[in-house]
């Protein structure tokens, strides 16, 4: 049993007290021991006392902290860890591999070709100095020969009147050269010896050795800052990226808690791992001071930019999904993503597609490829206008087309012909202004989409099991032409005038959303594109609905998250950071794990004519052309009454059909190009029927051409200025 004072705590307090002048004082050691008892049980646990006072009255205090927690064990610890790979991410992409494997070849195949076709003139260019270099072997085997090097000393030995030293040095002068004298005759008497040896039995050779001697005599005339070879590549300079660096750029965006941090002396920034090349760039993991979120930062990118001395386009702060806010990966790049050689799409050249692969759609910061499963999902784009939004979209049209088994329905409401070059391979099309034609012709290929959604889910209800295990479109039941079960895509681009249709938009937004929700598992795909991503041009079930979301450069928060999804502002993930010059760039949602920054594929209007040419051949051998000369869903805009107004002069009262196509087609090639190829007969029955449901009639023109009056079917100018006003008319009424 331990006696109480066994510590001699109560003993060493009394002397204490006694050194201080308090001796003399007679002590009761047991009220002194009941005393020390009663503040230690007070000291140690006042809360657990039942009959204590409560917490807060008196001068009770009460333990914030628990008992420290005994923590994980040690499996616990290993299997929380996180491993990196054993095999670089470039070695386990098979297409990284060969990115990587084909530019070091092209790199040094380009490095060979560039020095070999300038071979001549480096030989030329050696020729020309040999006789300065022939001046330097000689001066300099002279030099050697007579000691020179030795000179200065001699001299100075000279000048110090050291006989001593200098009869030493002359001595070994006099060795050194008489040494050197020897080694110079013998080798010249050597290479005279081979000379004639290659005179006498190989007289070619004897040439090539001496251009090799002429060539080495040019190497050393060549003056140091003349060189013979020149670059094949010029090297960029990259700036490593360092913690110092990097810490002196954020105390530059005027947080508080990071500058609280610095003038302590405190990075406050902790690095997660080592700052490391990852890509075309440097790559740097690190965890914010407590309190400063990843967003605080994408707020100031633009100062970051600064401190760190680079483009904005080389600055790619990201938020790590699955970590905590203050998580953040910074990449910079070595250089600006929107000034960086545009990357050729991989369709471009040669081959075709299948909607059930990866879909090849663009690059990363990095460089790397990003590609997406379009099959089984729907695409938005949003953006403000002149982004790319539309060339963004094209992408995605031309992989389509790529996949001959894919039936087409293209609409597009700029109204500038962006995706004519699909009309012949198209099961609908329409181009108009949002014009009434146009957006009901676009609706009633919404009709027929739905509908084949009632009669693929008929198809795939029917089929064995064994056939259909997953009830959903396989490549293998898309491949049976009697299924009708083949890929279906639907393209809509400026969709809001679709959507906020005065007469068409409602039952469009119920049958675009009835679509995207049924059509995942049955083959068909949706695709929308909009400058205008607010609620009225977007309706909210179809925004929250759409699995794949691409967001270029937007001006607010309502836009960001109207495209990629609720609180994806909030999460860092913020269109708004790209500026004018980030064309075709922007956030990529749902096509992978995580948010991700990806540039699209760029195809300029030249190679997206060549492409649908392509497509138009393979759908051609394959069978799956669209029927042209069947009715389709599309239809004359509206403004077709207003373009023959304009071909019409008010001079000229009654004109021929053909005339009026021919100068249709000089007005708007990409419309009404077409038509001028007709024959006369087919242009003036053609128009006919185009200006019938306007209610203008054709009749007899005649006209006196080259002294011989004419007749033919035509037109009065009078007819079509009526047609246009009474249309305005009904317009404003309504």
């Amino acid at each position: 049993m331990k006696h109480p004072d066994d510590d001699r705590e109560l003993f060493n307090r009394l002397e204490a007290e006694m050194a201080t002048g308090a001796g003399g004082e007679v002590v009761d050691l047991d009220k002194a021991r009941a005393a020390r008892t009663d503040s230690t049980a007070q000291s140690t646990s006042p809360a657990l006392d039942p009959s204590a006072d409560s917490p807060g009255t008196g001068s009770d205090r009460v333990m914030a902290d628990g008992p420290a927690p005994s923590g994980p064990g040690l499996m616990d610890r290993i299997k929380a860890t996180k491993r990196h790979p054993v095999i670089p991410g470039w070695l386990r992409s098979a297409a990284d591999f060969r990115s990587a494997a084909g530019w070091v070849a092209g790199h040094y195949a380009h490095a060979c070709a560039f020095h070999a076709i300038r071979t001549p003139l480096y030989a030329g260019k050696l020729a020309v100095r040999s006789p300065i270099g022939a001046a330097k072997f000689v001066g300099g085997t002279l030099r050697w020969l007579t000691d020179a090097e030795g000179a200065p000393v001699r001299s100075a030995a000279i000048e110090r009147e050291d006989v001593g030293e200098y009869l030493a040095l002359s001595r070994q002068r006099a060795g050194r050269v008489r040494l050197r004298l020897i080694t110079a005759a013998v080798a010249a008497f050597l290479g005279l010896g081979f000379a004639l040896f290659l005179l006498v039995m190989a007289p070619d050779w004897l040439w090539a050795f001496g251009a090799g001697i002429v060539l080495a005599l040019g190497a050393a005339g060549a003056p140091k800052d003349r060189p013979v070879v020149t670059r094949a590549v010029v090297a960029p300079q990259v700036e490593r990226l360092t913690s110092q660096i990097v810490v002196r750029a954020f105390t530059t965006l005027g947080i508080a808690e990071i500058n609280k941090a610095a003038s302590k002396g405190k990075d406050g920034i902790e690095f997660k791992n080592p700052i490391q090349r990852d890509g075309k760039g440097w790559r740097a993991d690190m965890d914010l001071p407590y309190g400063v979120t990843v967003s605080d930062i994408l707020d100031r990118r633009e100062r970051l930019a600064s401190g760190l001395r680079k483009p904005l386009g080389c600055v790619w702060p990201e938020p790590v999904p699955g970590e905590h806010p203050g998580r953040l990966m910074l990449w910079v790049g070595d250089m600006d993503m929107a000034k960086a050689p545009k990357p050729v799409w991989p369709l471009a050249k040669s081959g075709t597609a299948s909607l059930f692969k990866p879909v090849p759609y663009g690059t990363d910061p990095r460089g790397r490829a990003v590609g997406f499963d379009l099959m089984y999902a729907n695409f938005l784009v949003g953006a403000m206008p002149g982004r790319g939004k539309t060339f963004a979209l094209r992408i995605l049209l031309l992989a389509a087309a790529m996949d001959p088994t894919c039936e087409l329905h293209t609409f597009e409401f700029k109204g500038t012909g962006d995706f004519s070059a699909f009309r012949t391979i198209s099961h609908s099309y329409g181009s108009g202004p949002g014009d009434d034609a146009t957006v009901e012709a676009c609706v009633d290929s919404l009709e027929y989409v739905y509908e084949e959604l009632d009669r693929r889910a008929r198809v795939i209800n029917g089929l064995p099991k064994d056939l259909c295990p997953e009830n959903k479109v396989t490549p293998q039941l898309a491949a049976k032409k009697s299924l009708g079960l083949h890929p279906l895509v639907m393209t809509i681009d400026e969709c809001q005038e679709v959507f906020t249709h005065d007469q068409h938009g409602k039952r469009a937004a119920e049958l675009a959303t009835a679509i995207i929700k049924r059509g995942r598992a049955l083959g068909v795909i949706l695709l929308l594109g909009t400058q205008r991503p607010d609620a009225d041009s977007l309706p909210k079930a179809i925004s929250a609905n759409v699995g794949i979301r691409f967001c270029l450069q937007v001006m607010g928060q309502p836009e960001n998250d109207m495209v990629l999804g609720t609180s994806m502002y909030k999460n860092g993930i913020r269109a708004t950071t790209f500026t004018a010059d980030d064309l075709g760039i922007g956030y990529l949602v749902g096509a992978g794990p995580n948010p991700q920054i990806v540039r699209s594929y760029y195809v300029d209007n030249a190679t997206a004519d060549r492409l649908c040419e392509r497509a138009h051949a393979a759908r051609a051998a394959a069978g799956t052309l669209p029927d042209l000369t069947a009715p389709t869903t599309e239809k004359t805009p509206d403004t077709l009454l207003t373009d023959v107004l304009a071909v019409i002069p008010a001079s000229e009262a009654k004109v021929w059909n053909e005339t009026v196509i021919d100068r249709l087609a000089e007005l708007r090639p990409e419309r009404y190009g077409d038509w001028a190829h007709m024959s006369s007969e087919d242009k003036t029955s053609h128009l006919t029927a185009a200006l019938k449901p306007y209610g203008i009639a054709t009749g007899q023109v005649g006209k006196r051409v080259e002294g011989k009056f004419t007749n033919k079917r035509g037109i009065e100018r009078a007819d079509i200025s009526t047609a246009i006003a009474e249309r305005n008319r009904k317009r404003d009424a309504s």
